[in-house]
This record gives structure tokens, C-alpha cells and sequence, in this order.
């Protein structure tokens, strides 16, 4: 679970269905990820960010509040580069953007500018007929979200009727169940990948990797798709 660690910060990979932090949208009995690592390692530990409960990937945590707030700074400024893996339905364009507005939590609450980059990866074309399409198509992105609102990629994509596969909430229920009785996929298959920032105290770039656990990469290898070639070394900085 534990993808870096120094007396600063702590990345961390957090699996798919493990809510990060107690909230009124989990219920009592979860298993909570700052919990889990509480029992790694010792001292405060302050969230510098979240992952949506269905989410898996990368996860930067500070060991004190100062450098909570340095690398917050970061965040808010937009210095820290954000990679995910995600499959959606159809074939997106080889690249593109979506400037589309979202609102917070509730639907009705305010819209603020959220921004979202992606590159198209690989395609396939499953020989399964849904409705009146006999062959549904699927690809692999990356995405960089350059903004961090509330299931922004999830939305985004779902605006683009490109939803991603095993969203529950803004996904298509036939194409989930394709991948569930044919591919045994029970997941969202959205992964932050790659998360890029400099280090606090040196200022060091450092670029810390999750690797897909073996549900999303069985997807990977069904479909023969691979990944760009790594660029940085977990807990190296980039370039080295």
C-alpha cells in the first residue's frame, strides 16, 4: 500500500472500494484508508487530497500540518500533475479537452470551471450485441484533470456520453453488466496513475507510480493494450 515514504509525506495506493476518510457518504463498519495507514506509520498524517471511494491510485498524505499546507499550495495552484487510467464507452477523439463547469456535491450548489485533458490510448471493439448495436466499442485513456471537483472525471466523460465503465452513478447499467458477466469486472475502472509534485521540503520533482491491481489489468491484457513506457521511477524524480 505504501508506495513512498519519508519524515515529510507518505503516497500511499489506495484500492478501489475503500473510502478514504469517514463522511456522511460512507457507511459505519467501512474500512478507512487513513485508518490503514495510521497502522503503518506512526505520527500525525493530513490529507492533502481525496480519491473517490471507487477510485483506486496514488495518494499523497503530509506528516504535519506545515507541510499539509505547502503542498496544498500546490494543488490549489495547479503545479501538481495528475495521471489517470480510465476505460469508457465509444471512442473519444485520439485527443481532447472538456472546459465544462460542475457543480459540488449537490447537483443544485454552485458550478465552478473544471477542466479535464485526455489522450486516447487504445480502442477495442467487443463482438456482444447491446440493444441495437451487435458490437459495442471501448477504450483506454489517460487523463489529466487540471482542475479536482467533485467526480470531475467521472462527469466529464459522462457529459461526452463516453461514460466511464462501472460508474454507478453517472455510467451505463448495460455496458456495466457486460463487464461484469463477461469480463468479471466489479469495479470502476477509473485509476489515478501517476501523481507528480515537488517534494516540500527540497523541492525535489518527485513522480510516484501506481500499478492497476489485477481486475484493471486483467482488462488490459484481454484486450492486448498497453501502457505508455514509465517515465519516472516511484519516489524518483523525474528525469533521473
Amino acid at each position: 500500500m505504501i508506495l513512498y515514504s519519508d519524515a515529510h509525506i507518505v503516497v500511499v495506493d489506495k484500492p478501489a472500494g475503500m473510502p478514504v476518510h469517514r463522511s456522511r457518504l460512507v457507511n459505519d463498519g467501512d474500512v478507512y484508508l487513513i485508518d490503514v495507514v495510521r497502522e503503518l506509520v506512526d505520527g500525525p498524517l493530513h490529507l492533502i487530497h481525496r480519491l473517490d471511494r471507487a477510485t483506486s491510485g496514488v495518494l499523497l498524505i503530509g506528516r504535519s500540518s506545515e507541510i499539509a499546507a505547502t503542498l496544498g499550495r500546490q494543488f490549489m495552484q495547479r503545479d501538481v500533475e495528475k495521471t489517470y487510467l480510465a476505460v469508457c464507452r465509444g471512442w473519444p477523439e485520439e485527443t481532447g479537452e472538456i472546459d465544462y463547469a460542475l457543480p459540488g456535491v449537490r447537483e443544485k450548489s454552485e458550478r465552478k470551471p473544471a477542466l479535464t485533458r485526455w489522450q486516447r490510448l487504445a480502442t477495442t471493439e467487443v463482438p456482444i450485441p447491446i440493444n441495437r448495436y451487435p458490437q459495442q466499442r471501448y477504450a483506454l485513456l489517460e487523463v489529466s484533470p487540471e482542475t479536482g471537483r467533485y467526480r470531475q472525471i467521472r462527469r466529464h466523460f459522462a457529459h461526452l456520453r463516453h461514460p466511464l465503465i462501472g460508474d454507478t452513478s453517472h455510467g451505463r447499467t448495460e455496458h456495466n453488466r457486460l463487464f461484469k458477466q463477461h469480463f468479471g469486472v466489479h469495479r470502476l475502472l477509473l485509476h489515478a496513475w501517476r501523481l507528480a509534485f515537488d517534494h516540500p521540503l527540497d523541492g525535489r520533482r518527485l513522480a510516484v507510480e501506481a500499478a492497476l491491481d489485477s481486475e484493471f489489468a486483467g482488462v488490459l491484457e484481454r484486450f492486448e493494450w498497453a501502457l505508455p513506457d514509465i517515465r519516472a521511477v516511484a519516489g524518483m524524480p523525474i528525469g533521473t
